[in-house]
Parts: structure tokens; C-alpha cells; sequence
């Protein structure tokens, strides 16, 4: 199973870990001491030994932060973890709501004398630190980088991941790594950049052409890598990770301890990007006076636009998924409303279903099974001290997705456990309206994520609704579920190209009561031209098939067109999904899926 439930973290451990490091910083000399919930690398997922802010604080979510001072400590988090930072913190800690507060105001409010605060320069970016030290400076608060002072006081903490490094075919991957690397090395001239440092492990993967297991559910191996202009690159990891890999000519592997060093020895300039690299990048450059050039990771925007191969690929993993979702939705709707599952039942049975096509490598991120209230907990992970029954008459929230080797799939389905009330059947209703918006939305090319973002809102937004998360972010081929630089989101300014992979997942939350979301991933492409177009047109092709449960959705309240799509993409479901299932012995599935899928 790839999936645990344990608590990985117990809120009594908060008040003494807490203790111990205030004394710490107090014999430093220091004010206080920033927390991020990150490594090195910056990416989405750490390991065991980078989860810093949950042995610390005990909160588990995916995105946050922590501002420790004398007498207080503050834990900063988003919309989506709101709810669940209250039942996992000791009272020794503060939530705060971010970025409704940032760090710099409470910082300034909190420190009214000035004071010192110290920052381990590689979990935090060069726009992070510059932002912060602008506007802490008019106040008498200085930044301090250090030394990790939470590792000072982790006696037990785990080791770095050893895990060795794989090839990913190039068939797969539609190109190889000589051909990736000419192209960011054109990218680089174009430039006149002498090289650039990458710190994310999904652009270092991709470039080369590898994966790994060195992050749960992210295959990757960590690293570090200077790519120069010519198309050559040194990786900076465990060598013994790489024995018997060849990674072609032009790559040459040295030890982490080399890194620090090769940057000392570069000619610039050298790209690093403020938003993902680490400011202890920038910051040995320029103590050696190398010119450093701020532009974005070379590798984001070419990862994002998608192969033929790995769209091909990506199509056939997501019809594999789809009838194992087909699978397990049959099931859920025979079992659940007997009421003798949990949570952790129902995510140990979807997982099971997909493990049975032979296929999959891993999950792609901790599924998400939250039963009635838990389902307000929008990045919801369910633990044996959390595990709820499944009750008749509530809306359970699955969201989950699967690590194949030709794709990365991501589907979120609420359904109904039994008869639930009118006001779930109404959300549910508009939640789908503006997911529909987004399937069936056509824009001119340069229109960004931010652009589309209002359209799947306006149906709750004409009642007063809305969700704090994101409509959509990009999705990785057998690399991250979370991808950039594409984004349906305020916060997406990235144009959307053909190639990328979206997830498309509006949602409503009642806190202690339920929760809805509707998710698929699309395709961004090219959209017919049109008798009267006078410009390029882009569109969305679906990628996900599994039927939206119809007994949640109110159709009156859907326009004929917002009909049409859903009864198109019911059909659409059934002719792509039942001939597998009935090749693989699962005639009964398909017959539950045929009337899952008739017609509204």
C-alpha cells in the first residue's frame, strides 16, 4: 500500500519542542526564527527529514509557515487549510490567515522594538527574502541567514533519501535528453546567460530524462544541477544514486559537497530564479561577484508544454484510471450506504482497484476521503485518530489520483451516501455549472489562468458562495501532480499553451457540515478556427472520464448548453470506459456505469 494513516505527529510534543528551541535562539542572540514548510529544493513535497514545521508544530498540511518569537508563534496558512490547522496545533501556537495577514505586517506588528530574526537561506526564495527584507528594514528588523535552528534541537531526524535513480524512456518522454538540453541552452544564449541553476527536482527529472523515489508520490531523485549554454550539465547528488545510469554525454555527476564550490567557480552570467531557487544561491554568487541573472527556471515552460508522446501517454493512463474509478465507484455506491465503511476503507479500496491494473508505480498524492464535515477540509488527510464512518444522508468528498509511468492522474468526486438534503443537491449543482464553464470555455491565445478563474465562480459568486483554493493547477507526465508555471487561479499569469494539463476543480465548503468538489484534468489545445474567427482560438480537451453523480445535481438550474455538455460527456464516458471494463471480466461495472451515465 502506498498509503499510510498514522498520525505522523503528536500536538503534546508542540510545548517542549517549542521550549527548546526558544532557548536555542534566545543563546543565539536572536529575536525569532522563520519556519517554512520546505526544503532545498523548493518544491511542493519534502521528505521525512525536511518536515520541519509538522515535527514542530504538528501541523501536516501540504503549504505553510511559522514566525517563532519570544511570545508567540504563529502559524501561517492558507484558505484550505483553515480548518484543519484548529484540531492539529497545541495552544502554544497561533494560526494565522494567510496572505489575509502577510508575514511582514505581523512581523512589524509583533515586534514593535525591532529585533533579529534568523532564516535558514535554503528553504526560502531570493523574491521571498527581498520582499520581506524591503519591508522590515523601515522598522529596525533585520534578516539573519543561519544555520538551521530547528535541526539543532531534531536529535532524532531522518536521513536524506537514497534511493537510486531510474531511466524514463525517451519514448515515453517524446524527446531526449541531448535534444532537452539543446533546447534550454538556446534558451540560455538567447539570454546571454552563461548557465543556470536548477533547484527543482521535477525540472532536473525531466531534463534528464530520470525519475526516482527519493519523495512520496513525486517520483524523483533530489539534486541540484548547473546547466551551461552549451548543453552540459554537472548534477550534484548522492553519485552512488546514479551506478550503471547512463545519462549521455554531457553530464557529469558530483557529490552534494561540490555544489557550493561550483558555483564559486562559474563565469556569469548565471541564471537563478528569485521564485523557486533557494536565496543562498544568489547569495554565495554574489559574495564571489558573479553576475547573477533573475529569470525563470529554464525548464518550466518546456516541461509544461506537453509531448505528442506524452500526451498520447497521459490519454491512456487516465481511460486505465478511469475504469478503475469506474470500479471503485460501483463499489462505494453498493457498500456505503450500509454503513460499515470509514474513511480509510474507502481509500484503501480505491487504491486497490487502481494497484489491480498492474500499472501503477504509486499514488500521486494522499488521497483525500473526507465523510460530511471532513469533507470541508479542503486538503483533508484522513488518520486512524481522524477515521469517521460513513454515515447515510452525508455528501463524501474523494480526491485522489494515480502515478503511472505514461501519466499522472488527479480526479475529485463528491458523492451521495443514500438520500442527502436540498441545500448539498444545490451547492453541488453550482459547483458543476462553473466546472462546466471551464470544459467548455474558448479564449484567445495569450489568455492566462487568472483570466478563466471568474468563470467557474460566477454561478456561486451570483449567491454569495465562493471556495479559497485555486479553480486549477497544472499537472506533471509521471512527474508532480502540481506543476507551473500554468495555473487556473487570481494568481495565474502564466498564458495558457497548447500542451498543458490543467485540473479543473471548482468546489463549496460549509464548515461542519460538508464539502464539494468536481475535479477533471484537461488538455489545453487548439479550438476550430471558426467561419468568422479573426484570431487563434484555444480550447480544453478532457482528459478524465468518470461519471459526475447524478443524483447530486438539480436540473433545472442548468441551462439547455450546460445540459448538453454533461450528457456528451456522460456518452463520452461510457464509450471509452465499458469496453475495458468488459474486457477485463467487469461486466456488472459496466452495466452500473451505463445507468450512472444516462442521460439528464
Amino acid at each position: 500500500m502506498f498509503q499510510t494513516f498514522t498520525s505522523q505527529t503528536n500536538p503534546e510534543d508542540g510545548p517542549p519542542r517549542l521550549a527548546a528551541l526558544r532557548a536555542h535562539l534566545a543563546d543565539a542572540g536572536l529575536t525569532g526564527f522563520l519556519v517554512p514548510r520546505a526544503d532545498a529544493h523548493q518544491g511542493e513535497y519534502v521528505a521525512p527529514c525536511d518536515e520541519r514545521l509538522s515535527w514542530l508544530t504538528g501541523f501536516t498540511g501540504s503549504a505553510g509557515f511559522a514566525a517563532i518569537l519570544p511570545e508567540v508563534a504563529g502559524v501561517f496558512v492558507d484558505g484550505r487549510y483553515r480548518v484543519q490547522v484548529k484540531t492539529q496545533l497545541a495552544d502554544v501556537f497561533t494560526p494565522v490567515d494567510w496572505p489575509d495577514t502577510a508575514l511582514e505586517e505581523w512581523l512589524i506588528e509583533a515586534l514593535p522594538g525591532g529585533g533579529v530574526v534568523g532564516y535558514d537561506p535554503w528553504l526560502h526564495t531570493g523574491a521571498e527574502m527581498a520582499r520581506l527584507e524591503k519591508a522590515l528594514g523601515r522598522h529596525q528588523i533585520s534578516l539573519r541567514p543561519m544555520a538551521n535552528a530547528v535541526d539543532a534541537i531534531w536529535e532524532d531526524r531522518p536521513a536524506r533519501p537514497d534511493t537510486p535513480a531510474t531511466a524514463y524512456p525517451e519514448a515515453r518522454a517524446g524527446a531526449s535528453s541531448a535534444e532537452k538540453r539543446a533546447d534550454v541552452a538556446e534558451i540560455l544564449r538567447e539570454a546571454g546567460e552563461a548557465c543556470a541553476v536548477l533547484s527543482l527536482p521535477d525540472s532536473i527529472n525531466w531534463l534528464l530524462n530520470i525519475r526516482g523515489g527519493d519523495l512520496p508520490h513525486l517520483p524523483v531523485v533530489q539534486a541540484f544541477a548547473i546547466v551551461k549554454a552549451d548543453g552540459t550539465v554537472t548534477l550534484f547528488s548522492d553519485p552512488a544514486k546514479f551506478d550503471g545510469l547512463d545519462l549521455g554525454d554531457g553530464v557529469h555527476v558530483a557529490d552534494w559537497t561540490a555544489f557550493e564550490a561550483a558555483l564559486n567557480g562559474l563565469s556569469g552570467p548565471v541564471r537563478v530564479d528569485p521564485a523557486t531557487a533557494p536565496v543562498a544561491m544568489r547569495q554565495i554568487l554574489e559574495a564571489a561577484d558573479i553576475e547573477v541573472s533573475k529569470g525563470a527556471d529554464p525548464c518550466l515552460l518546456p516541461k509544461a508544454r506537453k509531448s505528442a508522446a506524452e500526451i498520447a501517454g497521459t490519454r491512456e493512463a487516465h481511460l486505465r484510471d478511469g475504469a478503475a474509478v469506474a470500479r471503485f465507484l460501483h463499489w462505494f455506491d453498493t457498500e456505503a450506504p450500509r454503513g460499515n465503511l470509514t474513511e480509510i476503507d474507502v481509500a484503501r479500496q480505491l487504491e486497490a482497484f487502481r494497484a489491480q491494473t498492474g500499472a501503477l508505480k504509486d499514488i500521486s498524492f494522499d488521497t483525500i476521503a473526507g465523510a460530511g464535515p471532513n469533507g470541508a477540509i479542503v486538503h483533508y488527510r484522513v488518520t486512524e485518530d481522524t477515521n469517521a464512518p460513513v454515515r447515510p444522508g452525508q455528501l463524501f468528498l474523494i480526491d485522489s489520483g494515480a502515478q503511472y509511468e505514461d501519466g499522472t492522474t488527479d480526479i475529485t468526486r463528491t458523492l451521495p451516501v443514500g438520500d442527502v438534503g436540498m441545500e448539498e443537491r444545490d451547492c453541488f449543482t453550482l459547483v458543476l455549472k462553473g466546472m462546466i464553464a471551464i470544459h467548455r470555455a474558448r479564449f484567445p491565445k495569450g489568455v492566462a489562468g487568472a483570466h478563466l478563474d471568474a468563470l467557474a465562480r460566477a454561478p456561486l459568486w451570483a449567491t454569495g458562495r465562493d471556495y479559497d483554493h485555486g479553480t486549477g493547477h497544472g499537472v506533471g507526465v509521471y512527474l508532480s501532480v502540481h506543476e507551473g508555471p500554468q495555473r487556473l487561479a487570481r494568481s495565474g499569469k502564466a498564458p495558457l499553451e497548447p500542451g498543458m494539463i490543467l485540473s479543473n476543480e471548482p468546489g463549496y465548503y460549509r464548515e461542519g457540515a460538508f464539502g464539494i468538489r468536481i475535479e477533471n484534468l484537461i488538455h489545453v489545445v487548439e479550438a476550430p478556427a471558426g467561419a468568422d474567427a479573426h484570431r487563434t482560438m484555444l480550447g480544453f480537451e478532457t482528459l478524465t472520464f468518470a461519471p459526475i453523480d447524478r443524483r447530486l445535481i438539480v436540473a433545472d438550474l442548468l441551462a439547455p448548453e450546460e445540459r448538453d455538455w454533461l450528457n456528451a460527456y456522460h456518452a463520452d464516458v461510457v464509450a471509452k470506459i465499458t469496453p475495458r471494463l468488459e474486457a477485463d471480466g467487469h461486466g456488472d461495472t459496466a452495466d452500473w456505469l451505463r445507468a450512472a451515465c444516462a442521460a439528464i
